[in-house]
């Protein structure tokens, strides 16, 4: 099985159709609602977007490679949906560069 690919099974094919029902629900009621378009779609966008930056811990490469686009095209539009990738990370930050090992010390690690 390659990556990014999924195997078909049943109960996947009766998920989708359920997700795609409940879209088609909520589509209408957006409608009936009113909603714009622009407007559907800019929210639609945001908590997709959202969702899977949430999974990956805000981790904008993984996201991307999971929504299938580019990371600047994720940062870009992470920007312009005014979304704060920070409220998605669990607080971790990285090491200060002082605390990395210098390249002729990686070498004497090996």
């Amino acid at each position: 099985m390659t990556v990014g690919k999924r195997h078909r099974g049943r109960k996947t094919k009766e998920s989708e159709i359920r997700v795609k029902d409940q879209l088609e629900a909520l589509v209408q009621q957006m409608y009936k609602s009113n909603i714009l378009y622009s407007e559907a779609v800019r929210e639609f966008k945001k908590r997709f977007i959202a969702a899977v930056l949430a999974e990956n811990k805000g981790n904008q490469c993984r996201a991307a490679r999971q929504l299938g686009m580019h990371r600047n095209t994720l940062s870009r539009t992470i920007g312009e949906l005014k979304i704060d990738v920070h409220e998605f990370r669990d607080g971790a930050k990285r090491p200060p560069r002082s605390m990395h090992l210098a390249p002729y010390e990686r070498k004497l690690a090996r």
